[in-house]
């Protein structure tokens, strides 16, 4: 997967090669909102990454502490992709334990039924108000 030029690798083309982001862009971006961090700091997106980090990233609801276990430069394919980190064991108990709760408040919330004519139009002032 390294090619020879690998060892001077930008992080935010890194994170788009593991398929963190969907273009260098948006992992650009999500650097420079602190949503990425290097032992415990926020990152720039020219840091370059060495085998044997540790990163914490931050997606949606998710956040992963990943190590660094290869560097490219190509986007590849999902198994390939998977291959350029490892996810600490921590890390998978915490997102699976949050998906957890997660899914559990959504489920948890009850309602009276359907709603009534007139809390339809407030949900729906409510909606057209906020856009």
């Amino acid at each position: 997967m390294s090619e020879k030029d690998d060892d001077k690798i930008r992080l935010d083309k890194w994170l788009w090669a593991a398929r963190f982001y969907k273009t260098r862009a948006l992992a650009k971006t999500a650097i420079e909102g602190g949503k990425v961090h290097h032992r415990g700091e926020r990152c720039k997106p020219g840091k370059e990454p060495k085998v044997g980090d540790v990163y914490v990233i931050r997606t949606g609801f998710e956040e992963r502490s990943v190590v660094v276990q290869a560097l490219s430069t190509v986007r590849r394919g999902a198994p390939e992709a998977q291959a350029l980190y490892a996810e600490t064991a921590d890390s998978i108990e915490r997102r699976e334990l949050a998906a957890a709760q997660r899914k559990a408040g959504a489920l948890g919330m009850q309602t009276d039924g359907r709603p009534s004519k007139k809390q339809r139009r407030q949900l729906h002032q409510f909606r057209d108000h906020q856009e």
